[in-house]
């Protein structure tokens, strides 16, 4: 028995002996998402003890007793039982762990053993798959046999334990389970429904209002599979999955709270051009009506708020912004007097080492093959300085170009103003950057390297002339 004063029934109470360590820390901890977090700490006394306690209920979820060196842990349940004990040693955490007081993790370790015994004889069977190619039908059909038998101890477990942290767990574990092909439509196997079917049943059982879940490893990879693979990779199809899912959750604030953090994460510099639509709808149905405002600090809000900004006006499909810009000699060149049916903008500095690389290429696919196709180019040069773009421009032959730069008096005047100037509103803070424009001034593509953009502009234009055929 532990040498600790007992406490009320309130707040935790969680006394650990944890074999072999006798000195240093023990640090109490919890999953969130993909990262970790340490709430409490103790002392390791001669006996390997440590009792961490608080006056306040600990949040549900899966915690963690981390070693005092930070070099390992073991896992364990935390909801509604918060005061009982755990013994543990490191060289078998699953076989060497008894609790006292927790039916959970009683429930818990049970699995975590009935879990590794099928997982080393999954393992042992692969290993004879990849040497014994002749037998592999039959030790198919008893890898096949063992992961139904765990699939149906869970189902057995939801069954018997509904409002049990596991059978939360189990439920995103779950994947759906698409008729087979007789019981389709027509009595064979179609695509189209089985994806139908999947999508509509990954959520079964998954409470968007179980806070817990946020702080177990299993939920935010099934948020994100479900928005890598699941959902189909359109702006306006992933708004209306975000929407859907964060208005479940709005009534549980933790839970609303990582959900619209970890898509903002997602889509505020997304991986594929025009998924940034799906921050700024974020940003307009949740961020501005100020429902997220009850967890956001200053800085988190205003890197929220200036992104969303940059981004508005510049998305894909919408009218880019016309620029009050003059050539080389001083003579208004406003972007809308350009007459084509592509535009390319490029923004640009001569004294970027980058730009000074990519510059040359696109003005060689200009002269080569976008001139020939209509295609014109609105050059414009943020930085550098005027001598500099003009000894670049010459030097490098960049003829056909409308070379343009914004005077220091239109941008004193816009700012004067208070309004947004070239570089908000195209959201340019490195270089190069480029963008495609219709004949209409629609933006078509933004932010590709000139290959990419070369690609899509020839697509485009083998469309319209098979279109005319």
């Amino acid at each position: 028995m532990i040498g600790f004063p007992v406490f009320a029934q309130d707040g935790y109470q969680i006394r650990v002996t944890l074999k072999p360590f006798t000195g240093g820390y023990l640090y109490l901890g919890h999953h969130y998402g993909s990262k970790q977090y340490i709430v409490d700490s103790a002392v390791i006394n001669n006996k390997s003890e440590v009792v961490f306690t608080g006056k306040e209920k600990l949040p549900g979820g899966i915690y963690m007793v981390i070693y005092p060196r930070k070099n390992g842990w073991f896992e364990m349940l935390i909801d509604k039982q918060q005061h009982f004990s755990v013994a543990a040693d490191t060289t078998d955490i699953i076989e060497k762990t008894v609790y006292s007081g927790s039916p959970d993790n009683d429930l818990f370790q049970t699995y975590q053993k009935i879990a590794r015994e099928k997982g080393k004889a999954i393992v042992g069977l692969q290993n004879r798959l990849r040497t014994h190619p002749p037998d592999s039908a039959g030790i198919k059909s008893e890898i096949a046999s063992l992961n139904l038998s765990l699939t149906q101890y869970r189902e057995q477990l939801i069954k018997d334990h509904p409002g049990h942290l596991l059978t939360a767990i189990f439920h995103v574990l779950q994947e759906p389970k698409v008729p087979d092909a007789a019981r389709q439509p027509g009595g064979k196997y179609d695509s189209s429904f089985a994806y139908q079917y999947y999508k509509q049943h990954y959520w079964d059982g998954v409470s968007f209002t179980d806070e817990r879940l946020v702080r177990t490893p299993v939920f935010e990879t099934k948020l994100q599979r479900y928005f890598n693979n699941v959902v189909i990779q359109h702006p306006d199809t992933l708004s209306k999955e975000a929407d859907k899912i964060l208005d479940a959750s709005i009534s549980n604030k933790e839970m609303f709270k990582y959900i619209l953090a970890t898509l903002t994460e997602k889509y505020i510099n997304p991986a594929y051009m025009g998924q940034d639509a799906v921050f700024v709808n974020l940003f307009e149905r949740y961020y501005a009506p100020g429902k997220a405002d009850y967890w956001m600090n200053e800085k988190y809000k205003k890197a929220v708020f200036d992104r969303a900004y940059s981004l508005m006006a510049n998305l894909i499909g919408e009218k880019a912004a016309d620029m009050n810009m003059v050539d080389s000699s001083g003579k208004p060149a406003p972007l809308y007097s350009i007459k084509a049916p592509y535009v390319v903008v490029c923004f640009w500095d001569p004294t970027c080492g980058h730009c000074q690389k990519e510059v040359p290429k696109l003005d060689s696919l200009y002269q080569h093959k976008w001139k020939q196709q209509g295609v014109k180019i609105y050059g414009v040069m943020t930085e550098g300085g005027k001598e500099a773009w003009l000894n670049f421009i010459h030097e490098h032959g960049l003829k056909g170009w409308t070379h343009v730069y914004q005077l220091p008096a239109v941008k004193e005047a816009e700012y004067a103003a208070s309004k947004p100037g070239y570089k908000q509103l195209y959201d340019v803070y490195q270089t190069p950057v480029l963008y495609l424009l219709d004949k209409e001034k629609n933006i078509i593509a933004k932010k590709l390297n000139h290959d990419q953009l070369d690609e899509l502009l020839q697509t485009r234009i083998r469309q319209e002339e098979k279109n005319v055929k």
